[in-house]
């Protein structure tokens, strides 16, 4: 499942703040993967990727 992250990342100037986003979606996420696109050497998007399993008997 793709989540939208309501984060204006232009607006983060700041590679602190990026990493600090990072590292909470990290604390968060259980199964999964985050995607990280850069153009240009600029981080431009997150998706967060996060898988969740059904149990069957």
């Amino acid at each position: 499942m793709n989540k939208p992250l309501d984060l204006d990342l232009l607006k983060l100037d700041n590679h602190q703040e990026i990493a600090a986003h990072i590292i909470s979606i990290l604390q968060t996420i259980r199964f999964g993967s985050i995607e990280i696109v850069v153009h240009d050497g600029r981080i431009v998007q997150i998706d967060r990727h996060e898988k969740f399993r059904v149990k069957t008997r």
